[in-house]
């Protein structure tokens, strides 16, 4: 039974390759049922006098995509901010930055999953709403992704493309937007790094 929390102390003694390692061993965890038993009861109280997490993910709001339970992780272990289509916008850069700049995360993650609704309405065109909105963000992936068939999302090849396309912006755009993120990648300070998970199987693809 796991009791122990992330402290201060134990944060800045990690590194970000360290960090990585860590997520996708637990993602492996995760896959294979045998997740450690926790206390979170004990975690809520030993975490309500601070935070020091050691990653940042920016996942899908899919229901399917728990980010802390894929990756196997406990109560105060890593930021996640979540929005159909994992794009970064001015608030969610900003939460980034909190997280890295501020709160010491050493990890940051984009993780797309396969048969993503948002990217296939971004796909199909769909316009309803403040999705037509929200969709908007997704569609430079969309616009950059080749195929030899249907531009649509009955094409499973051309929605797993834009599915991948759409994370490596993300990424892009995180370091064209965020001086102070791309300095702490230059300085090595975080690492930035692109996920797939996949709903059949649970296992997370590192780009």
């Amino acid at each position: 039974m796991i009791t122990d929390i992330i402290d201060k102390d134990k944060q800045s003694q990690l590194n970000p390759d360290a960090v990585l390692k860590d997520l996708m061993e637990g993602n492996e965890r995760f896959t294979g049922n045998k997740m450690h038993q926790r206390d979170y009861a004990s975690q809520v109280q030993k975490t309500s006098g601070g935070q020091w997490p050691k990653a940042v993910v920016l996942g899908c709001i899919d229901s399917r995509v728990g980010v802390e339970t894929v990756f196997d992780q406990g109560v105060g272990d890593i930021f996640v901010a979540r929005v159909a289509g994992n794009f970064e916008n001015t608030d969610i850069l900003g939460s980034m930055e909190y997280s890295c700049k501020v709160a010491g995360s050493k990890l940051l993650m984009v993780l797309g999953h396969e048969g993503c609704g948002a990217v296939k309405a971004a796909c199909d065109h769909v316009e309803l709403g403040n999705i037509t909105h929200l969709l908007e963000n997704i569609k430079p992936a969309v616009e950059a992704t080749k195929t030899e068939g249907e531009r649509n999302s009955k094409n499973d090849s051309f929605v797993s493309g834009v599915v991948e396309t759409n994370v490596r912006l993300t990424l892009d755009r995180i370091r064209e937007k965020s001086p102070i993120l791309k300095e702490m990648e230059d300085k090595g300070e975080i690492k930035m790094v692109g996920g797939i998970y996949s709903i059949s199987t649970g296992k997370v693809r590192l780009l």
